[in-house]
């Protein structure tokens, strides 16, 4: 399986298999779950298998909304369930939202690495 690809007007998500590595670009501002669906589904097949880590990227990407926000905080908790995966994260200081959004993240998993440059 090659790399996978999500695009949309203002963002473009790649998955990674060789590297267990989703990076996400651009801005998130989908109207709801069912928008997120796709980019939600992505997730649960990377993490289905039970990889031993999964890095997600988020180096780029600008602008999340709520809607955003609950879906990566539902594959966080998805991630818990499974108790077997390490999961990264990799974000910016030079992006707002993400150095108070990810903390939380680390409260749902208290496993999970945050590193953020």
């Amino acid at each position: 399986m090659g790399i996978q690809e999500i695009k949309g007007e203002d963002y473009n998500i790649q998955y990674d298999p060789e590297s267990l590595t989703i990076c996400f670009q651009g801005e998130l501002s989908l109207g709801g779950p069912a928008e997120y669906a796709p980019i939600a589904e992505l997730l649960d097949e990377v993490a289905n298998p039970e990889p031993p880590t999964i890095t997600l990227n988020l180096k780029k990407l600008e602008f999340v909304n709520s809607s955003g926000i609950s879906m990566l905080s539902k594959f966080v908790i998805s991630v818990r369930k499974k108790k077997t995966i390490q999961l990264l994260v990799l974000g910016s200081n030079d992006i707002p939202w993400q150095q108070k959004s990810l903390k939380n993240l680390e409260k749902l998993l208290p496993t999970l690495k945050l590193e953020l440059e």
